[in-house]
């Protein structure tokens, strides 16, 4: 396949295509073109592979699903070695094969002089480059200290380099109205200007020693570190859903399918499932849009998303299907996913017989929740280090709390190093808080009142820590009433002050919330502007347009009268039509054609619960685990004895708490059974590294 055949996306309304040299690498003998750099799942799924090996146990085929490196789903063999392909980068000329069955070990008849490990004291050491940790060492930096920044991915941002979606919290604190990929261009900038802070890519921490050391692989060195002070801000890894047919191929992390869609532009799918009514898959849902891919439906298993409701109502806007009170019941297909089964749920979380649907999908997305990447904290606790966490590690909240917390955090460490003897102001307590708040109700708003003059019509109704359009506004005409980050926002006029109509609001609003009306040069039917960030929407002048409300009624079809791009907002278009006054405040979206209706395609019954893969790496099913339970097994340990479950390459840390939830199903309690025993190391190092070896010596 060529390039111009693969499955890349070309254009995007967020994303820069950057133009990559193209070399070749081989899989299963044929020849195949990549980016240099990328990663190599990313480069397989853009030529169309999407079954990367077969497990040993029954030859279930294996797709990527994490994404990250915390699964071990996607290995591959690299020159006759297993390696992860979303960690390992492409080469020229690389030769890879699927791996059947378990690896060989490979021979080697090298003779290696071994060498002392070196070590490295610092002051402060960071693991994770994501926001918190970026925040915490220019926090630390100005306060004069060392620090030494690693992470175990090939650029700075950590997450932030998945998101193209505007950021909601506070301007001043966490760059609240700009986008996530922005944000991490914007820390690395300010990173790169301190000479206090060292960086290490590519260069992850494997280890926490009782010693005080932390084992650090750098270029495929083994270095020890011994830091006065020690912050995690290694971010948090997806939970997994058990579910049959949970591992096939086209069952992603919803983070993962935003690594390929956002980071490395490879349109992985067709027509996708969310499972999940959080923030996590309702931005997925809208990226994947973005990106030309349809979205079949979402199901969240509560009766209303958790999500903010202004995410939720884009994608409701943009005619995708939401099912609250319904879980997933199954995923269908041989060698990947054709299909799911969802179905509706009762108070009680029981599936409801003869609610099951089923669609045609290629790609199933979990976005359930979050569990925090604390490992390295817990045991340097255990060490009794001085150790602090920070973002998801700490807690799982929003990106913009994150950055607040990594500048807490390295305000801590500072007064703890005695570099400054301020105290952490109230105030940032506080403002932590509001930034971690859940959402709040869902608030009616009156009618907006008509001044038949140019202003913003504000349509968001529920309070979450949000402040781009007071932060943007030139004439400070749009205030929370009530003060600070949370309430509603309102326009409020004043005599001596005019909106001038620059529409900075309405292209700043991370929820395109806010439309702007212009009744000066036809009272009986004014201007409406209205932002899109979605290519199929965007529209030149004279077309027409399907315009719809908040509750994605048709209002009718209407020409658009003038496009326009702001400078400062150079992604979001702003589209500008005419309507009846009538309803005129009531406008907030379009649509370029009616959206299809979505219909089942079968009804699918007959699931068997007990076969969904709980151990993913050693694909141990529920129904396995279940047995031991029942007769008595009360520790996790003598479960992975009998079954492998928790033996794997991601180091039980998938599987432990679906072998927790198993445990409390069958009426077992917390304190009477014995959790798994964590291992030493953290992630699986080939045993040359710790070698360090010289060339010379060998």
């Amino acid at each position: 396949m060529s390039f111009n055949e693969q499955k890349r996306i070309i254009n995007h309304p967020i994303l820069e295509n950057v133009v990559s040299e193209i070399i070749h690498f081989y899989f299963e003998g044929k020849k195949y073109e990549a980016k240099r750099g990328e990663m190599l799942s990313s480069a397989l799924i853009a030529n169309g592979i999407e079954i990367f090996s077969y497990h040993q146990r029954d030859n279930s085929p294996q797709g990527i699903f994490c994404a990250n490196g915390q699964c071990a789903q996607c290995t591959v063999l690299v020159n006759g070695i297993a390696v992860k392909s979303c960690m390992t980068s492409v080469e020229r000329g690389m030769i890879v094969e699927p791996l059947v069955g378990a690896p060989s070990l490979p021979e080697d008849n090298k003779i290696i002089k071994v060498i002392k490990t070196p070590e490295i004291k610092v002051d402060v050491l960071i693991i994770g480059a994501g926001p918190s940790g970026l925040q915490a060492a220019l926090t630390l930096a100005d306060y004069g200290a060392k620090v030494l920044l690693i992470d175990d991915k090939d650029r700075l941002g950590g997450k932030l380099l998945l998101q193209t979606h505007k950021f909601f919290g506070s301007v001043k604190d966490s760059f609240a109205g700009t986008r996530g990929i922005e944000i991490a261009a914007l820390l690395e900038k300010q990173i790169n200007l301190k000479p206090n802070i060292e960086v290490w890519l590519s260069s992850p921490a494997i280890s926490v020693f009782s010693d005080k050391y932390v084992g650090v692989l750098k270029e495929e060195k083994y270095v020890l570190i011994k830091p006065k002070k020690l912050l995690v801000a290694t971010g948090a890894r997806e939970k997994m859903l058990a579910f049959p047919g949970n591992t096939l191929p086209g069952v992603y992390g919803a983070g993962a399918f935003q690594t390929l869609v956002n980071r490395d532009l490879i349109k992985s799918s067709d027509k996708i499932f969310i499972v999940g009514g959080g923030n996590v898959g309702i931005i997925a849902g809208y990226h994947a849009i973005q990106a030309g891919i349809e979205v079949i439906g979402l199901v969240e298993a509560l009766p209303k998303c958790g999500a903010y409701k202004v995410h939720e109502d884009k994608l409701r806007r943009l005619g995708v299907p939401i099912y609250t009170s319904h879980t997933i019941v199954a995923a269908h297909g041989g060698d990947h996913v054709d299909s799911v089964t969802i179905g509706k749920i009762d108070e009680n979380f029981k599936l409801i017989k003869g609610t099951e649907r089923t669609f045609k999908v290629d790609t199933i997305l979990i976005a359930i929740g979050l569990d925090p990447v604390d490992e390295f904290y817990i045991k340097a606790k255990e060490s009794e280090m001085e150790v602090w966490a920070a973002g998801d590690a700490h807690e799982i909240a929003e990106a913009s709390s994150a950055m607040f917390s990594g500048k807490i955090r390295g305000m801590e460490i500072a007064i703890s190093l005695g570099l400054t003897e301020e105290t952490v102001p109230v105030e940032w307590i506080e403002k932590s808080n509001v930034l971690k708040s859940k959402p709040g109700l869902v608030i009616k708003r009156e009618k907006p009142h008509v001044f038949e003059e140019i202003y913003p019509v504000i349509h968001c109704n529920q309070e979450i820590p949000c402040n781009p359009c007071i932060s943007v506004c030139p004439n400070d005409l749009i205030v929370i009433p009530k003060g600070g980050l949370l309430g509603l926002p309102e326009y409020h006029k004043q005599d001596a002050v005019e909106c001038i109509g620059c529409a900075k609001c309405v292209a700043i609003c991370p929820g395109l919330a806010i439309t702007l009306v212009d009744y000066r040069e036809d009272s009986n039917n004014p201007k409406v502007t209205i932002p899109t960030e979605i290519f199929e929407q965007r529209v030149e002048e004279g077309e027409e347009i399907l315009v719809v409300d908040k509750e994605e009624n048709d209002l009718g079809t209407y020409k658009v009268v003038r496009t326009r791009i702001l400078g400062n907002f150079p992604k979001t278009q702003l589209v500008t039509i005419q309507l009846p006054k009538e309803i005129a405040t009531e406008a907030i979206s379009f649509k370029k054609e009616q959206t299809e209706k979505i219909t089942p395609i079968e009804l699918y019954e007959g699931v068997i619960p007990d076969e969904a893969i709980i151990c993913r790496c050693e694909r141990v099913t529920a129904k396995e685990i279940r047995v031991l339970i029942k007769e008595g097994v009360r520790d996790a340990n003598e479960i992975k004895a009998l079954t492998r479950a928790g033996m794997g390459a991601c180091g039980a840390k998938t599987c432990t708490a679906l072998i927790d939830r198993i445990f409390r199903e069958e009426g077992v309690s917390r304190d009477e059974y014995t959790s798994f025993t964590l291992r030493p190391l953290f992630m699986e190092v080939p045993l040359k590294h710790f070698l360090c070896s010289n060339e010379e010596d060998e």
